[in-house]
């Protein structure tokens, strides 16, 4: 199982920017689909960005715009630039295979975006 450390949350006010960063243990190269994924306080997980090791992207509409995935694989990480946050983007944010193994999660990141 590749081990995934996420980094680069913090708390940033509404409009600003954030780059968040997920390092593999191992290679990511063979990996089809990665995700990035985020939970709300009181809410379920959701998928926010996806990207196949081709480079093929896809958002969630809430994030369609703003927010950019993108990987290296020779560096076996993956990247959610997040540009116009808004209050309502305030969660954890974790990266995994997509679909997610049933039982691997890193820690996640905390994004918080208030005034």
């Amino acid at each position: 199982q590749v081990q995934l450390v996420e980094s680069g949350g913090g708390l940033v006010q509404p409009g600003g920017s954030l780059r968040l960063s997920c390092a593999a243990s191992g290679s990511i190269e063979s990996i089809y689909r990665m995700g990035w994924y985020r939970q709300a306080p009181g809410k379920q997980r959701e998928l926010v960005a996806t990207i196949t090791n081709g480079g093929t992207t896809n958002y969630a509409d809430s994030v369609k715009g703003r927010f950019t995935i993108s990987r290296d694989n020779a560096k076996n990480t993956v990247y959610l630039q997040m540009n116009s946050l808004k209050p309502e983007d305030t969660a954890v944010y974790y990266c995994n295979k997509q679909p997610p193994p049933r039982d691997y999660w890193g820690q996640g990141t905390q994004v918080t975006v208030s005034s």
